[in-house]
């Protein structure tokens, strides 16, 4: 590269633009989470509660998660791209397995620090670090969306695909990874951001048409899904045989809610504001709430104070309170205080070369239609 002539202005780089559509996104998906979590001590006692439950994890992981695959680059990882993963995903998932830990210790359990099982919601750092390493090999391929959803169904059949090192989860989870990626190709936000407003109405319909039939199906069958056990195919954490489902149709049915939850993950989308809203700016913050909200809600859930039957205003009581927790955790002033607990950037370990190299591996440009590079305090595109 020549230098610059002396004198020359110095062009800073563009920033890319955020897109609105995809923090709102990422925001109320993330809350949707807080609420699953929140909610799950009431779903034994509670048909309603069961039903709502039901409702939001048919898409809402599998939506969390492809918008993580839809920011993931799937060029060949250089040095600074594996450095962002230590620090990024290494890293924190190490210092919140060590907390988690501690805390257990402190509750009279046994100090045993086990970072082959990932502690509640720690599994997806460990999930997201193989999707990322994974996606530039699959991309190769010709079919890595089908490929991703054979390795799905098929990984539910063998028992010794277990929670160890989240691997159930990784495999199981894996085919959103990649239609996030796929829907990138597909130039989704592009095409959905130059429909005009009478077009834009006609997908919102279907799209609402939809959410509303499948909340129908669930309510009208809540008995019959509680006993087939729909719940377990949703969670992607275990194999078939291990909650009853021996026959060797048991992965249809993995394979027919994986189908569902294409479509509402688009129909989701959809519904989505396209411009800034309220909590458009809170989008940003989507790691810090998944990795935080445990611990509000550890007390409530390990303590008792919602098992068995409840008063009827429990329920949206705690959906309110997901709201709240995921509004707090979203400020600033919190993300500002745990910023070193996420965000390491652990300078003293690597070498000087492998801080100050990019690598001889450039990777493609790709339009990232809603991720600048992230300002200090906020994790990166492929975490938010």
């Amino acid at each position: 590269m020549a230098p610059r002539a002396a004198g020359a202005p110095h062009t800073p780089h563009p920033q890319k633009r955020r897109v609105p559509l995809w923090d709102n996104a990422r925001w109320i998906a993330i809350t949707l989470v807080v609420v699953g979590h929140a909610i799950l001590k009431l779903i034994a006692a509670s048909d309603v509660a069961y039903e709502f439950y039901l409702f939001i994890y048919a898409f809402h992981v599998p939506l969390f998660v492809a918008v993580s695959g839809y920011f993931a680059r799937s060029g060949p990882l250089g040095t600074r791209q594996l450095h962002r993963l230590v620090t990024d995903i290494v890293l924190p998932y190490l210092i919140f397995e060590t907390i988690w830990t501690t805390i257990r210790w402190l509750l009279g359990g046994e100090f045993r620090l086990d970072y082959s099982t990932p502690s509640w919601t720690l599994w997806f750092l460990i999930a997201l670090l193989v999707w990322r390493l994974a996606l530039p090999f699959l991309v190769l391929l010709r079919y890595p969306l089908l490929i991703s959803v054979i390795v799905s169904v098929g990984a539910g059949y063998f028992a010794s695909i277990d929670a160890t090192f989240a691997l159930s989860r990784t495999l199981g989870l894996l085919p959103f990874f990649v239609f996030g990626w796929q829907l990138r190709q597909w130039q989704l936000t592009t095409r959905w951001l130059d429909l005009h407003a009478a077009a834009v109405w006609r997908w919102r319909v279907g799209a609402i048409t939809l959410f509303t039939g499948l909340l129908g199906v669930i309510v009208a069958n809540i008995d019959t899904l509680r006993e087939a056990q729909v719940r377990q195919f949703l969670l992607y954490n275990e194999a078939y045989p291990t909650f009853g489902y021996d026959e060797f149709w048991a992965g249809g049915i993995r394979l027919g809610l994986m189908l569902l939850a294409f479509a509402l993950i688009v129909a989701f989308l959809l519904l989505m504001p396209r411009r800034r809203t309220p909590f458009t700016a809170y989008g940003a913050a989507t790691m810090y709430i998944y990795l935080l909200h445990s611990f509000v809600l550890f007390p409530l859930r390990e303590t008792g104070v919602l098992e068995g039957p409840q008063p009827g205003w429990v329920l949206p009581a705690m959906i309110l309170l997901s709201v709240l927790i995921s509004v707090v955790l979203s400020q600033r002033a919190v993300r500002k205080v745990v910023h070193p607990l996420i965000e390491l950037r652990a300078r003293w370990l690597f070498r000087k070369k492998a801080r100050t190299d990019t690598g001889t591996i450039v990777l493609p440009h790709l339009d990232a239609p809603s991720a600048q590079p992230a300002p200090p305090g906020e994790p990166p595109a492929e975490l938010r």
